[in-house]
């Protein structure tokens, strides 16, 4: 896997582009937001996650889907439970995955970060192949943008408590850590 700093797509994994982004205000890249997400809730493999992030997720497929209907929603990355990767948006251009969100008393995280997705939930363990994509994803992004220090990478949870628990307490920072990723280890199981 490689990064084009020229166009902030990576080479080597699958592209789906998102219509959900625009331009950063500032063109600045210092923040890596960790979420998880399946569609529907604790079901996955289905392809739900990239429909969604297309605007092509069926309401009339799932009583959860009508909830979200019409909601435009993206991150820059997808991380399937085999270790799949797929990129969305450009590392550039601003995907819409933090909503309502401060990070060190700045809001609009968008503006400023990456948003990672894993393909699961708050209650499940994340497989060994997801944290070994997601190492390499966060190694090379943090190689392209050295502004995504250590201290800069977190949890949805980190940056919306009130509304948000992703990446959950079954996601294992730990192992972040010892890759030299972040510096400190949340709640794990």
């Amino acid at each position: 896997m490689q990064l084009d700093p020229a166009t902030g797509w990576c080479q080597g994994i699958s592209h789906c582009p998102s219509p959900n982004f625009n331009a950063r205000p500032a063109g600045e890249v210092s923040l890596l937001v960790l979420h998880n997400i399946s569609l529907p809730p604790g079901c996955f493999g289905t392809g739900n996650a990239q429909r969604l992030f297309q605007n092509c997720l069926d309401p009339a497929e799932h009583p959860f889907f009508q909830e979200i209907a019409g909601l435009r929603v993206s991150a820059h990355f997808l991380i399937e439970r085999d270790g799949a990767v797929t990129q969305f948006v450009s590392t550039l251009d601003r995907a819409w995955h933090a909503g309502v969100s401060c990070f060190c008393e700045r809001e609009n995280c968008n503006d400023f970060s990456i948003g990672i997705e894993l393909e699961g939930t708050d209650d499940q363990p994340f497989t060994e192949a997801q944290y070994e994509a997601l190492i390499a994803l966060c190694q090379l992004l943090q190689r392209h943008y050295p502004a995504i220090t250590p201290e800069r990478v977190c949890g949805h949870s980190d940056i919306a408590p009130q509304r948000k628990t992703d990446p959950g307490p079954f996601f294992d920072w730990r192992r972040l850590v010892a890759a030299s990723i972040c510096t400190e280890t949340r709640s794990v199981m």
